[in-house]
């Protein structure tokens, strides 16, 4: 199977979901999923109890979210991908 995961950030954010799966065995059985959650009040609330600030706490549960991806990318990538992601979540929040 195929997993497809994305995380909505804010109350505006959206997501399309398009798998693509190339089969050339025609004997093959195959499937793919997809999974979309939303940033928790709850997770905020534990966040900010434990003394950071919203801006902060959306932006490690945002990290955290991608971290599995960001771990399979050459370290030249997954920095310059946690620096795009950092700058983003500065303009979206606030």
């Amino acid at each position: 199977a195929l997993p497809i995961y994305a995380l909505l950030i804010n109350k505006t954010s959206k997501t399309d979901t398009y798998p693509y799966i190339e089969i050339e065995d025609q004997t093959a059985t195959v499937g793919h999923e997809a999974s979309v959650g939303k940033i928790g009040e709850d997770q905020i609330f534990y966040l900010m109890s434990r003394g950071l600030k919203e801006a902060e706490a959306k932006a490690m549960i945002v990290q955290g979210f991608i971290e599995p991806f960001t771990k399979q990318l050459p370290m030249e990538y997954a920095l310059e991908l946690n620096r795009l992601i950092q700058l983003e979540m500065e303009g979206s929040v606030g």
